[in-house]
This record gives C-alpha cells, sequence and structure tokens, in this order.
C-alpha cells in the first residue's frame, strides 16, 4: 500500500526496525531511535542493492519518489544508481572550491610566496569554506559568494571581506585555467560590499613635533632594546616587521649596510639600507646586549622569537603618543614627506629607500636604477637632520632653504604649527615593573 504524508509523519519507532513499503522498492526505515530514513531496494546485475535516499522531512515524500524514478530510469540504461552516485561524488570533490583553493595555495608556496602571505590567504579562505568549500566549482554562483561575504561582512569587517572577494576570484581565475569553471562569479559582486573606511596609519610630518617624538623615545625607560628599535625605526624606516625579525648576520658593519633577505621583504625582493654613522653607533651598542644570539630584537619569552607586533606601539603609547597621533609603520611616512619636501633627493630615490614599486608595469619594467650612492648620501643627511631636530638647543630648523621655528624641550600649550603637528615632552611611566 502506497504511503502518504500522513502516515509518513506518524510513524512510531518500535522495539526493532520497521520498514514501510511505498512501492518500486521504496521504503521508509523508522528506526528504534526514532529517526526515519528513506532507502530505495533494487538489483543490478543479479544483485540485491540498497541505496539511501535521505530522511525525512528532510526529504519529502515526493522527493523520494522523484529519487526512485530517476533511479529506475538508470537501472533501464544499464547503469548502478548506487555507483553512478559514488562517482557524482568523487567528481563533485575533485572539483570542489575547498579542493582548487588548496591547489591555489599550493602553487603560491611554488612561486615562494612569503610565508606570511599564503598564512592570510588560508586564514581569508577559512572564512569561505563553510558556505562554498564543499560545492562543485561550477555550481557557485554569484548570489552564493555574496551569502559568503555577507557573513564576514555582518561582523563589521569590512576590509576583510573585500579581500575575501579577491581571494575567491583568485581560486575561480586559477579554475579557469584549469579547465574546471568557465567564469569568475566575483566579477559580478563589483560595489555589492560596504566599503572600508581607509584610516591611514598615525603619522608625525611637522619637524618640531617629530623632535619632540625623538627626545621622548631618547628618554624612554623601558627595555634598551626597545628603545633602540625606536631610535632605528626614525633613522631606517622600513617596515616594523622588518626591523623586528632583524637578524645580526644580515649587517655589513665594514660595508655600512642593512641587507633584507627577499623572504622578510614584502614585495619578494631583497632590499639595501644604507647605515649612517648614527645607525652604526647605535647597533654597535645594541650587538653588546643581544649580540649573543641571531636576533637583534629577541622576545623577553623566547630569544629564538623576535619582540611582537605590538611592542613597538605599546611603547609609544606608554609615552604619550595616542594611536591616531604616532605608530610605528608612520616612521615611514614621516620620513617620506620630510625627505620629499626638504627637495635635496631624487622622489625615485626615496621610492626606493622605501622599498617600493613602480606601479606602472611599463615603466617598472624599464626603472631599474637603484640610486644607491644617492641613497648613502641620504641616509646620513637624515641620520645629521634628525640630530639636529632633537637638539634642545636647536634655535631654527630649516628644511630646503625653509626655516622653521625654534625647538624646545619644554614647550607645550598653544603653537602656531598646523595642527596636524604633535608634540609631546618625554612622560615616565608611574608603573617601574611594565616593560616594552
Amino acid at each position: 500500500m502506497a504511503l502518504s504524508d500522513v502516515k509518513c509523519r506518524n510513524a512510531r519507532p518500535a522495539s526493532k526496525l520497521v520498514k514501510l513499503s511505498d512501492g518500486g522498492g521504496l521504503q521508509l526505515w523508522v528506526q528504534p531511535t526514532g529517526s526515519r530514513l528513506w532507502r530505495l531496494a533494487y538489483r543490478f546485475d543479479g544483485k540485491q542493492k540498497l541505496l539511501a535516499l535521505g530522511g525525512y522531512p528532510l526529504i519529502s515524500l515526493a522527493e523520494a519518489r522523484q529519487a526512485r524514478d530517476d533511479a529506475k530510469r538508470l537501472l533501464l540504461d544499464g547503469i548502478d544508481p548506487g555507483r553512478e552516485r559514488s562517482l557524482r561524488k568523487a567528481d563533485s570533490a575533485r572539483d570542489s572550491f575547498r579542493l582548487i583553493a588548496d591547489e591555489y595555495v599550493e602553487k603560491l608556496k611554488k612561486e615562494e610566496r612569503a610565508d606570511r602571505t599564503i598564512s592570510k590567504v588560508k586564514w581569508l579562505l577559512g572564512f569561505a569554506y563553510p558556505t562554498i568549500g564543499d560545492k562543485r566549482i561550477r555550481e557557485i554562483d554569484p548570489a552564493t559568494v555574496l551569502a559568503a561575504l555577507r557573513r564576514v561582512e555582518v561582523r563589521g569587517r569590512y576590509e576583510s571581506a573585500r579581500r575575501l572577494r579577491s581571494t575567491i576570484g583568485s581560486v575561480f581565475r586559477y579554475a579557469i585555467a584549469t579547465a574546471r569553471a568557465e567564469a569568475d562569479p566575483t566579477i559580478a559582486l563589483r560595489g555589492a560590499l560596504i566599503s572600508p573606511t581607509v584610516t591611514p596609519r598615525a603619522a608625525i610630518t611637522e619637524p618640531k613635533a617629530l623632535g619632540g617624538l625623538l627626545r621622548a623615545i631618547d628618554a624612554f625607560d623601558g627595555q634598551p632594546t626597545t628603545r633602540a628599535a625606536l631610535k632605528l625605526m626614525a633613522l631606517l624606516f622600513p617596515r616594523p616587521g622588518e626591523l623586528r625579525a632583524a637578524e645580526w648576520d644580515e649587517f655589513d658593519f665594514e660595508g655600512s649596510v642593512w641587507i633584507i633577505p627577499e623572504a622578510r621583504m614584502k614585495m619578494r625582493r631583497p632590499h639595501r639600507i644604507a647605515l649612517s654613522r648614527q645607525a652604526i653607533s647605535l647597533l654597535t651598542s645594541l650587538r653588546e646586549i643581544s649580540g649573543d644570539g641571531s636576533l637583534l630584537f629577541p622576545g623577553v619569552r623566547s630569544g629564538s622569537r623576535p619582540i611582537s607586533d605590538n611592542t613597538l606601539n605599546a611603547a609609544l603609547r606608554r609615552m604619550g603618543y595616542g594611536k591616531d597621533e604616532a605608530t610605528a609603520h608612520g616612521f615611514r611616512a614621516t620620513a617620506s614627506t620630510l625627505l620629499n619636501e626638504c627637495g635635496k633627493w631624487h622622489p625615485d630615490a626615496i621610492e626606493r629607500q622605501l622599498a617600493h614599486i613602480e606601479n606602472n608595469d611599463v615603466r617598472r619594467a624599464y626603472a631599474r636604477a637603484e640610486h644607491w650612492e644617492e641613497r648613502v648620501k641620504m641616509m646620513q643627511w637624515w641620520a645629521d637632520y634628525l640630530d639636529e631636530l632633537e637638539s634642545k638647543d636647536a634655535r631654527v630648523i630649516s628644511i630646503g632653504g625653509r626655516s622653521k621655528p625654534a625647538i624646545h624641550a619644554s614647550s607645550r600649550g598653544t603653537t602656531t604649527e598646523p595642527t596636524a603637528a604633535i608634540h609631546r615632552t618625554p612622560r615616565r611611566t608611574s608603573n617601574p615593573r611594565k616593560s616594552y
């Protein structure tokens, strides 16, 4: 007797398995636990077989009957429905977004991308897997991708959602190149996400305020290695991560140069930084503290790991500079602004010193000059200029022929400098036990 929705809904479990038949081999199995499962009994190649169709009520009676009819059609064509399903699952797994994304990550590793870049890609893909990870990549449409992105966006992480869209797009373009997809659905999502508000890293760009910061660093009473790191950030203006992980064997004291290996550079190319006399002196003093190990700035808990990302910013906060006033990364903007303003140095030399790469592909192919000799002179001029700014007795600071007001360590209150200028006198912590 054929089943009905009412009979399926009212089926009650017993101490043993109960099988309710609908005809054509379709059965509803009522387990002693109360679960109700659809099963299709059929014969193929002279053998009795069983095909699982899912559970009730997730799979309705009508859907179960449709699955039975589809299986019967395969049998008429001489195809085993069970084997056909296994093959489809295998094909789906081979073409799943997760598997292709894993291949894409392996490709990045073979291209020797930075470990940090690969980790960030894997971290972003982790947000997509719950929604699209196990789906066949050909079946993923823009609406499905948008659902994955919304899961990130709803948490207020607008920039992460934007980067996730870009990363998903990279996986799809790899799938297209390997003939497993025809289109990139992320293209249709341009403008669909909330645009993040870009907040530049805070930086001091006024000479008078920079002098105050330099004096505050000199008076910093935390870890001497942290003070040295802040001074080197001002003198050499690398990316904070490049300085934190610096190793002693990267420094050539005789040649007065620091060569950062490509593995630690953002743009995956080695970078040279000319060392001024002041930088050499500071590094020589620092070597007496941390020269026994490989790292310039070993962590407090482990000498094999560098100081944390937040160490330098935390030190600036301790000196009284808020996150909207000064950051470790901001030393790069400080140097870029003042070096360009002085008019003494070629803009390309400044860009090379900042390890920036030309955005224009054609120009980048031809503009390969490193401007090394000019950069050596520029770095020494910059160190001398910082000494002049830091001097408490300086009356006039000149940049490219223009004069700036006198600098006094005790100056406070109103100022004629633009409002963007930041000036602080050194402030000591009231908690001497806390160090950075």
